[in-house]
């Protein structure tokens, strides 16, 4: 037991066990996020302006998942923003406005179009290939992660944890060291205090 507080008193273990947790905290809210809005993708950055003024670029969305058709309001001007994978890219994600959906069989197909776009898309969306539509729009917030996701932000991030973690186990704190110096001063009270009553 001596052992495990000595180790808890080590200012870099508790560093580990401080980023650990925050860590995990991000992941447990990451997947939570996820689980909750029933989407892989519950947070976007808008990437293009084709949705301005009502989305501009930098912006974070938070996207709604696990829905069908029925759910989906299509109407120019005011019908929901929806997120999809494009015809074109199957791996790229497009945000556009839902404005007119018709049902084929059992499976509803949409019309798509950017705000900012003159023209509605080329293509009819089947509701099986979209992702869930946009619930929450926060300003700005977005930035970050097309900053993170670009070369120049990826050197600087790791770069920054690199001089974050030889910053802390280089340099003591300031604290360690007074933990250290206060032992000393200790055993030279405790010495004179011998030598007088000798």
């Amino acid at each position: 037991m001596s052992k495990l507080r000595n180790l808890l008193k080590n200012e870099h273990v508790r560093s580990v066990i401080f980023l650990a947790i925050i860590l995990g905290g991000v992941i447990a809210f990451w997947f939570g996020l996820r689980t909750y809005l029933r989407t892989d993708y519950p947070l976007l950055a808008v990437a293009s302006g084709s949705m301005v003024p009502t989305l501009k670029v930098g912006d974070l969305i938070v996207v709604q998942g696990g829905i069908d058709g029925d759910d989906i309001v299509a109407e120019y001007g005011s019908g929901d923003i929806v997120v999809f994978y494009s015809p074109r890219n199957p791996s790229e994600l497009i945000v556009h406005r839902a404005v007119s959906k018709s049902l084929n069989g059992e499976v509803w197909y949409f019309r798509t179009k950017g705000d900012h776009n003159p023209d509605p898309d080329s293509w009819n969306v089947p509701e099986t290939r979209i992702v869930g539509k946009v619930v929450w729009i926060i300003p700005y917030l977005g930035h970050v992660s097309l900053f993170v996701h670009t070369t120049i932000g990826m050197v600087l991030i790791i770069g920054l944890i690199v001089v974050l973690v030889l910053v802390e186990f280089l340099f003591p704190s300031t604290r360690e060291k007074e933990e250290t110096d206060q032992p000393e001063a200790e055993s030279d009270v405790f010495d004179s205090t011998r030598e007088t009553n000798e």
